[in-house]
This record gives structure tokens, sequence and C-alpha cells, in this order.
């Protein structure tokens, strides 16, 4: 992430903020890892002194018998702008489908899987399944430069964003 918004804001400070998601150690569903997201971005920037806050949060979609491994980040500034970004469904295997579906955490499913320990603060279910080809902070840090283009590109997202 420094790289990415070195690139993109040179100079910037990166401050890591622990804040409360407020949809649970797990959220489930498009809508709720989007609020996750916001509502990290809108503490964080509560928290700080920052013109903008990142907020991350990372969820599962379930659908069918299926279940899909999924990103988002918003992006807030002090003026009420804001930048969002998702990543696409990776497809996560059938056992734990199953078991996010009985409430289980993906953290502690994968940690059982690949005997791991906290495996979701490190390369988390993405650098895992991968055998590293993308970790979990490489999937986040374009998130935030993708969420970073309504800032970058004012005049064509208008106001608002």
């Amino acid at each position: 992430m420094r790289r990415i918004l070195g690139q993109l804001a040179p100079g910037c400070t990166l401050e890591a903020i622990e804040v409360p998601s407020g949809v649970g150690a797990m959220p489930l569903g498009e809508a709720m890892v989007r609020a996750g997201a916001d509502a990290r971005a809108r503490a964080a920037l509560e928290r700080s002194g920052a013109e903008v806050a990142f907020g991350l949060e990372g969820g599962a979609i379930l659908e069918a018998e299926k279940a899909w491994l999924t990103g988002y980040v918003v992006a807030v500034t002090r003026d009420g702008r804001l930048g969002e970004a998702a990543w696409g469904r990776m497809l996560l295997p059938p056992v734990a489908a199953g078991r996010l579906r009985d409430g289980e955490e993906l953290g502690d499913i994968i940690d059982e899987l690949f005997s791991r320990k906290e495996s979701k603060r490190q390369a988390g279910a993405i650098g895992i399944l991968t055998e590293g080809a993308m970790s979990r902070t490489d999937a986040f840090a374009y998130l935030v430069a993708m969420a970073c283009a309504p800032f970058l590109h004012p005049d064509l997202y208008g106001e608002g964003a």
C-alpha cells in the first residue's frame, strides 16, 4: 500500500489505525462488506488528522452452494468526497462454503485447512490459495489505487465523488 500511495501522492504519510467495521468478524454479502469498509474509513478519518482515510474490508459472498472471497475499499475525505473499489470474486473451496454458512470465520477455516495461525494477518486466504502469487496486501493495495480514481480525476467524477 505504501508503494501505491507513494506513487499517487508522493510525500504522503501513511498511518494504520485499527477501527471496528461494525459488521462482525466475517461479513457475508457484498452490502455487508461495503458497509464494513465504509464504517472503517469514516472511523479512521474521525480518529486521525488525515485528509483522506481508507477503510478496507474483506468478506465472502454466498451464492447457492458456492462461496466467493471478495474485498472492498472505501476512501473518504474531510470535505466529504468518496472513492470506492471492489475486487471480483475468488471461488473458495467447497468445504469453506459450508463452514461459512455455519457461521465460522474464513481466517479460522483457512488456518485449520492449511495448519497455519493468524493467516488473515499475513498472506490471507488469497495468498494461501494462490500459493503466494497474490497476497491479501497486494489485493488491497490495488483496490486503494482504484478507490483514488475520483480524487485523481475530479473533473470526470463530479463533486460528489
